[in-house]
């Protein structure tokens, strides 16, 4: 049977950060959620697995918390999930993740399709996919917007800067999906009873025998606070323009 991955993460919700009076970024009270980016991968791979008659397969790395999503993530149509814990996922760099998931990944078998998004939500790095085609040694399709099974080939829309650009792709294949690929579905209380007696297979990074030292470190975070200059136009439109350049150049920008 074939099987579809989709990988996705475990990110703070980012509605309950706090930025404190010194710019310190206070996440103390928040929450975590699955990616809303990821939502869309995880909802492309029961899609496809469907119509392949395959199997799709929730895949994420991440420490402890993260297994508070795999209920959520198992409610969503996926049949299985694999979680690989490990603390050290908090800091881990973009090629820690990408070697921990390819060694994953070629622990299961068949598998016809990996599904990323195009980054996670809360550091939108878009490794993941280029990485794991490069460990895996598959082909990757990224920026998707459209997708559709053509047998044993995808035929896939690209959303790229100044155009849409049409490619085909024979499976096995990554692709990144981005959020207009598909609407996700919001679980019924069916979907997540049922959740609860789906499979989960649990590793660690010892297990899939990966070095979790990462070669990137992220420097302090700082809250970012925008002054904003109150300038009030009035008149006809040309009095307005001049009261403008008049603002800008007392503010040096002219």
């Amino acid at each position: 049977m074939s099987v579809v991955i989709a990988c996705y993460k475990w990110v703070i919700d980012e509605a309950d950060l706090r930025i404190n009076a010194d710019l310190s970024v206070d996440s103390s009270k928040a929450k975590g959620k699955i990616s809303d980016y990821d939502k869309n991968a995880i909802e492309a791979s029961v899609q496809i697995a469907a119509e392949l008659g395959g199997k799709p397969i929730g895949l994420t790395f991440g420490d402890s918390m993260s297994k508070n999503s795999l209920k959520d993530a198992l409610s969503r149509g996926l049949e299985e999930a694999v979680w690989i814990q490990s603390e050290e996922a908090a800091s881990a760099d973009g090629r820690v993740t990408a070697q921990v998931m390819a060694a994953a990944i070629k622990k299961l078998e068949n598998v016809s399709l990996i599904i990323c998004a195009e980054g996670a939500s809360d550091t939108y790095a878009r490794q993941t996919a280029p990485r794991l085609g490069a460990l895996l040694n598959l082909p990757v399709v990224t920026s998707v917007c459209n997708m559709q099974l053509q047998g044993q080939t995808l035929k896939l829309q690209r959303k790229l800067d100044d155009c849409l650009e049409t490619v085909e792709v024979a499976l096995p294949a990554i692709i990144s999906v981005l959020p207009e690929v598909n609407e996700p579905t919001i679980p019924g209380l069916k979907a997540v009873m049922a959740a609860g007696k789906k499979p989960v297979t649990q590793w660690t990074g010892k297990d899939l025998g990966v070095d979790l030292q990462p070669r990137v470190q992220a420097a302090p975070l700082q809250g970012y606070v925008m002054n904003r200059k109150n300038i009030i136009l009035q008149g006809e439109p040309a009095e307005q323009v001049q009261q403008m350049v008049a603002a800008l150049r007392k503010e040096g920008v002219l």
